[in-house]
C-alpha cells in the first residue's frame, strides 16, 4: 500500500511517514512502499500516507476482525512496554544478522489475544507464499524454514491460534530491540474520472519515460541498490521533482489517472500511497501506488515545526492538513520541498502491501525487509496499548527503515484516520521467526535450552 506506505503526532505529523506508503506492487523499489522513506529510527512520520486509503474502521480483506480500538473520539491509553535486554549495538549494521539477534521471552508469555492472534495468523497465512518464496534480506531466515508453521497455519482448530504461534514460533530481539512505531491508514478523498470543474489536480499513472535501473546488475559493489530517472540524449538524469511536475513537465509524457478536488488532499494521498477515490456520481475509485520519481522523501511535518508554524494542538496530521488549507500559498512552496512524487494506478480489489498481497487494518505493519522477513509475525509491546500487540509484517515504506521500526496499518475511515495520523508509539519489539532459527544462529534460549523445531 504505501507506497510508502504511507505514517502519522508530532512525531508522526513531524515527518510524515510513508509505507509511504507504504502500499505497493512486489518489487517495487522503496517499500510500500517504497516511495518515500521513513527515516531510520530516528523521528515518526505520518505516512502517505501512503498511506494512502474509507468508510469503517478497518479494511478486513484476508481475515477476521480484530478490533484494538472501538470507533468514536480516540482515546491514548498508556501502556507499559516489556523490557528490552540491553546489549551494545553494532554500528552501520545493515541487516538484522549484522544487528545481532537475542531470544525473546517465550511466545506462550506474551499478552496476545485469541482474536488477535486468529487475525494474525489469516494475514501470515496469506503471505507465506511469498515468505517461502521470497529471498530474506534480512539474513535471518531461509525460505524452507517457514515451512512447517505455513502448514500448520491452513489447519488451526478454532480457538487456538495463539498456541499456534507458541508451537511454531520463537521471538527474537533483533539488536537493542528499542522500537518506534507509526501509523498508516487509506484515505478517501474527493475525486473524478474526468477534470471538471472543481477536479483539478491531475493525479497520474506512471510516465512512460521512467526508468528503473537495477545498478547492482552492473556491478556487484551496487548490489541491492537501485535509481530511478530518465534518458536525455544518451545520459541517465534524474527525474522530474515535484515541483516540475505541478508545473505540468509531464503533459504527453505520463497518463492521468484521476483528478483530485483539493491539492493538499492529492499529497497525503501519496504519503500513504493508495486510498479512495470519491466520485461525483458516488461511485468509488480505489488507487495505488505503482510508482515514485526517484527523489528524496521530506518530511514536511518536521519542515514546519523546525520553522515554528504548528502551534499547540497543530502537531498531528490532521494539524498540519489544516495549516496548508489556511495558508494556501505557503503550503504549496512548503509541500514541494518534498521533491519526491508518487505515480498510481487503479485498484480492483483491496489495497496491496510490498509482497503483492492484501493487507488488513490493525493487524498489518510495514517494516523494512532488511530486519523482518517480509511475512514474519511481530509482537510489539509499546508505550501505548492501541499498538501494543500482534502484527504481521506485510508492507514497506520509504521512511520505515532500519531495525526495530514500523508503520502500523489501520485500514479506513475517521477512526483509522485519527489513530494512524496521531500514532507515535515506542517501545519493544519482538520479531517471530520459525522455532529453530535460535538454534542455528548458536543463540541460546533464555532456559538455557536449545530451540529445536516443533515434531508434527
Amino acid at each position: 500500500m504505501r507506497g510508502y506506505r504511507v505514517a502519522t503526532v508530532v512525531a508522526l505529523s513531524v515527518s510524515l511517514p510513508a509505507c509511504a506508503g507504504r502500499i505497493v506492487p512486489p518489487g517495487a523499489a522503496g517499500s510500500a512502499s517504497g516511495a518515500y522513506p521513513s527515516r531510520g529510527q530516528a523521528q515518526p512520520q505520518p505516512r502517505p500516507q501512503p498511506r494512502p486509503r474509507p468508510s469503517g474502521s478497518s479494511v478486513q480483506p484476508s481475515g477476521p476482525s480484530v478490533s484494538r480500538v472501538p470507533d468514536g473520539p480516540v482515546r491514548i491509553i498508556a501502556a507499559t512496554p516489556l523490557p528490552a535486554t540491553p546489549v551494545v549495538t553494532v554500528p552501520g549494521a545493515a541487516t538484522a544478522a549484522q544487528a545481532g539477534v537475542l531470544a525473546g521471552p517465550p511466545v506462550a508469555s506474551l499478552p496476545i489475544t485469541e482474536p488477535q492472534a486468529e487475525a494474525a495468523r489469516a494475514a501470515f497465512l496469506l503471505s507465506c507464499p511469498g515468505l517461502m518464496r521470497r529471498t530474506d534480506a534480512s539474513g535471518l531466515t531461509q525460505g524452507t524454514d517457514w515451512q512447517a508453521a505455513c502448514q500448520a497455519a491452513a489447519s488451526v482448530p478454532r480457538g487456538q491460534a495463539r498456541d499456534f504461534f507458541s508451537r511454531y514460533f520463537e521471538a527474537v530481539q533483533v539488536g537493542d530491540g528499542r522500537s518506534l512505531a507509526t501509523g498508516y491508514y487509506e484515505p478517501e478523498i474527493a475525486g473524478s474520472r474526468e477534470r471538471r470543474a472543481g477536479y483539478e489536480v491531475p493525479i497520474y499513472a506512471r510516465p512512460r519515460d521512467l526508468i528503473d535501473v537495477d545498478l547492482g546488475a552492473f556491478t556487484t559493489d551496487l548490489k541491492g541498490k537501485k535509481v530511478r530517472g530518465k534518458v536525455q540524449g544518451t545520459n541517465l538524469v534524474p527525474y522530474d521533482d515535484r515541483t516540475a511536475i505541478e508545473q505540468g513537465s509531464l503533459e504527453g509524457r505520463a497518463p492521468v489517472l484521476a483528478w483530485g478536488a483539493d491539492p493538499v488532499e492529492v499529497f497525503f494521498l501519496q504519503i500513504q500511497g493508495s486510498g479512495r477515490l470519491r466520485l461525483p456520481d458516488g461511485g468509488i475509485m480505489r488507487v495505488g501506488y505503482d510508482s515514485q520519481n526517484g527523489r528524496d522523501y521530506t518530511g514536511i511535518g518536521a519542515l514546519m515545526k523546525a520553522r515554528g508554524l504548528l502551534g499547540p494542538g497543530q502537531t498531528s496530521m490532521q494539524g498540519i492538513v489544516a495549516w496548508l488549507h489556511d495558508h494556501p500559498e505557503e503550503g504549496r512552496a512548503i509541500m514541494r520541498e518534498n521533491r519526491s512524487f508518487v505515480f498510481f494506478r487503479e485498484l480492483n480489489g483491496a489495497p496491496q502491501g510490498a509482497m503483492g498481497y492484501a493487507v488488513t487494518g490493525q493487524v498489518s505493519a510495514a517494516a523494512d525487509p532488511k530486519f523482518v522477513p517480509l511475512g514474519a509475525p511481530v509482537f510489539l509491546s509499546m508505550d501505548r496499548q492501541d499498538a501494543t500487540g500482534l502484527w504481521v509484517a506485510q508492507d514497506t515504506g520509504g521512511a520505515i527503515k532500519g531495525s526495530n521500526r514500523f508503520d502500523t496499518f489501520w485500514g479506513a475511515g475517521d477512526t483509522a484516520r485519527a489513530v494512524a495520523g496521531g500514532m507515535s508509539a515506542r517501545g519493544t519489539a519482538f520479531l517471530l521467526l520459525p522455532v529453530g532459527t535460535l538454534a542455528r544462529a548458536g543463540v541460546v534460549a533464555p532456559s538455557g535450552t536449545v530451540s529445536a523445531p516443533p515434531q508434527p
